[in-house]
């Protein structure tokens, strides 16, 4: 099984959610801390991003975040984390939280979730990684994307979709997943991509 000490996770910076999103994610991080597994995410203070960080250090765990200049410069990154990095671009964020992570986890979240979890799915897809990622379905908020991908599969887009990832409908079944997932075997390498 494999061994998941750092958890990325993607979410939403909006603040204007359905509580229930927020209580997920509140839920989440508090069980990454109890779980001795540390928090790698965006770095932001708002949103989702910020809940989850304040329950992982609530629960003595570690939050390592990971933002852009030009967001540091918006007042957007939170001030109480474990580590800061500041990088030069979207990109580098993305690189370095792929280096940092043993697994990815996808809370419900705008334009900028939905693309960073397709990234890693798309490198898991082309065999560059293989984490385990698990999206963590409140509310059936990710059923229109589990459709698409039926779609796609449907219209022979896509062959494996359904092993690149896991769906949990809570935050612990997705803690559960990871326990549950076999030990990668492939080099992680993104930066073929």
């Amino acid at each position: 099984m494999a061994v998941v000490r750092s958890v990325c996770v993607f979410c939403g910076s909006s603040g204007r959610v359905h509580a229930r999103y927020r209580a997920a994610a509140a839920a989440f991080g508090t069980l990454l801390a109890a779980n001795g597994m540390r928090l790698v995410f965006d770095g932001g203070h708002i949103g989702l991003m910020g809940v989850i960080a304040d329950a992982v250090l609530a629960g003595g765990g570690e939050a390592i975040g990971v933002i852009p200049e030009f967001l540091v410069a918006r007042e957007l990154a939170h001030s109480r984390l474990t580590e800061l990095r500041v990088v030069p671009s979207m990109h580098a964020r993305k690189q370095i939280m792929f280096e940092l992570a043993d697994a990815f986890a996808a809370l419900p979240g705008g334009v900028g979730t939905l693309e960073e979890t397709l990234e890693v799915i798309t490198w898991r897809e082309l065999s560059l990684h293989d984490k385990p990622i698990v999206l963590i379905d409140v509310a059936g908020y990710w059923r229109p994307l589990l459709d698409l991908f039926d779609h796609l599969a449907a219209e022979r887009f896509t062959r494996r979709h359904k092993r690149l990832f896991t769906v949990a409908a809570s935050p612990q079944v997705a803690l559960d997943a990871f326990a549950k997932a076999p030990e990668p075997s492939l080099e992680p390498s993104p930066e073929r991509t």
